[in-house]
């Protein structure tokens, strides 16, 4: 399967929306599609003719507002029609600019509001060890939101409990709402704070097919600890003029800079 393509037509199907509802958060909609083509292409356990089999893997967008990546995902990986898409944040539509659980297949929670992705995967998680299932409880956080208390106790919780069935991934392109990660409140040194708190832990280039199948594929990284992949990524990749540029958190498409995004991919 020619995951390079998927990409590409996944960032313009972000783009497309974004464009057509003049929503924000385009760039943090940008960082992490390289993740979820991979997830959702080759690793995840799951059938889109049966959403909800009661061994599938599970996967919660933790970072809610960059959910139209996740949308464009599930759309191009069959879970529903693609002129689904063209509701996006209509009046009375049902793809709200936030995860939203039963909007569409594919959705396991309702998410937006930050540092409750990782509690409610980790609660997931300890239910599949407690019914003895082989389900693997996958979430995906901004880093920003890694600043949060209550990921830091779902983070020793998980450890505690050792949910080896739990993967982590952290979108790390380094810029939140309001400046750079380490401006605002320093994550450093990363890795060293989730080993210390009994995970596992890989840094990965987070836009390398090689390296995230790679990673994805040896998890749990460590019998009897939950597993976390630090996702080096690039904040508005794809596209030049928003490659690390905070404006691009909120910046709307006019047509020309649409127009000028879609040629470049």
């Amino acid at each position: 399967m020619d995951h390079i393509n998927i990409a590409k037509d996944i960032r313009k199907k972000v783009l497309k929306m974004a464009f057509d509802s003049q929503e924000g958060h385009i760039g943090s909609n940008l960082s992490p599609v390289e993740i979820l083509v991979c997830l959702y292409f080759k690793i995840l356990k799951i059938d889109p003719k049966n959403p909800l089999a009661t061994d599938r893997d599970r996967f919660i967008l933790s970072k809610g507002h960059a959910v139209s990546v996740l949308y464009a995902t599930l759309s191009r990986a069959g879970f529903f029609p693609e002129n689904i898409l063209e509701d996006f944040c209509k009046n009375g539509c049902r793809l709200a600019s936030h995860s939203t659980m039963g909007a569409v297949p594919g959705i396991e929670v309702s998410t937006g509001s930050l540092g409750h992705g990782l509690p409610m995967a980790t609660g997931i998680a300890l239910a599949g060890k407690i019914d003895k299932k082989d389900y693997r409880s996958f979430v995906l956080l901004s880093d920003g939101e890694c600043q949060e208390g209550s990921n830091w106790e779902a983070i020793l919780f998980a450890g505690n409990h050792k949910l080896d069935n739990l993967v982590a991934i952290v979108d790390y392109n380094k810029i939140q709402a309001l400046g750079t990660t380490k401006e605002v409140s320093d994550l450093e040194p990363f890795k060293d704070k989730w080993e210390s708190f009994g995970w596992s832990a890989k840094v990965i280039d987070g836009h390398n097919f090689k390296e995230l199948d790679k990673a994805f594929s040896s998890v749990p990284f460590k019998k009897g600890r939950p597993s976390v992949i630090i996702c080096d990524t690039v904040k508005g990749k794809g596209v030049s003029f928003m490659e690390n540029k905070l404006e691009w958190h909120y910046n709307h498409l006019s047509k020309e800079d649409f127009e000028k995004a879609i040629k470049e991919i």
